[in-house]
């Protein structure tokens, strides 16, 4: 199992990022393993969590909208990321080989600086470790294979905050969790857990109502899209 903490010191990244990766370095473990317990049968696999600056924008993250193909994740938006292979270097391998099959990105700028503990996804029984990176030089990112992923886009930071796109959904089955509305876009689930966790570790969230829950459904088409659909 992968250790979670700064890859890098945390000076050398600019001030904005800093507190996410100085935060990563005192996150309980063992708190994420007992929000979701692992399976015994369960895969490794990474997300990247590419944060980058927008000159206009400020900070972003890179997100995609899956392509609806019907599997578990279909429509869904998600980080770039996937299942681990032999050849990849730790989860940081992972993220970064998964990340430019999927979006185009190049590599070369993009700095990997803090590792989040790995989660468990039952639906899919992956051991995810997320990679926090610095996008130092923007390039351009598209949907690299339409039979994966409909749409990637650079999501502000400041929209992800704003309490006006923020409320909790409820699936089908029961689960309840964070989401945030975006144009086009439906962050629920994993996603959207993680991005919770994110904005708070930057220190950027703001107060948001809590008590404000809709299904999934409804979610979904008030943002654009029907249930499933891309």
């Amino acid at each position: 199992m992968a250790e979670h903490g700064p890859l890098v010191d945390p000076a050398t990244t600019p001030g904005w990022l800093r507190p996410v990766v100085e935060a990563s370095r005192d996150l309980d473990a063992q708190l994420f393993r007992r929000i979701s317990p692992p399976a015994e049968d369960a895969r490794d696999a990474a997300v990247l969590i590419l944060l980058g600056e927008h000159e206009t924008r400020g900070p972003d993250v890179l997100l995609q909208l899956r392509a609806n193909g019907g599997g578990a994740h279909s429509g869904q938006v998600a980080f770039p990321g996937g299942s681990s292979e032999p050849e990849d270097d730790g989860p940081v391998g992972t993220a970064l080989r998964e990340a430019v099959e999927e979006t185009g990105l190049d590599p070369a700028g993009v700095r990997p600086v803090a590792l989040l503990p790995q989660l468990h996804i039952p639906v899919s029984r992956f051991h995810v470790t997320p990679v926090v990176a610095h996008w130092e030089k923007p390039s351009r990112v598209w949907a690299v294979d339409p039979a994966e992923s409909a749409a990637v886009a650079r999501a502000p930071i400041a929209d992800l905050v704003d309490p006006a796109n923020r409320f909790m959904c409820r699936h089908p089955s029961g689960f309840l969790g964070p989401a945030f509305a975006l144009p086009g876009m439906l962050v629920w689930g994993f996603t959207a857990a993680l991005l919770t966790l994110l904005l708070e570790l930057g220190g950027w969230a703001e107060p948001w109502n809590g008590s404000d829950i809709r299904d999934l459904d409804a979610a979904w088409r008030s943002v654009g899209q029907s249930v499933g659909e891309v």
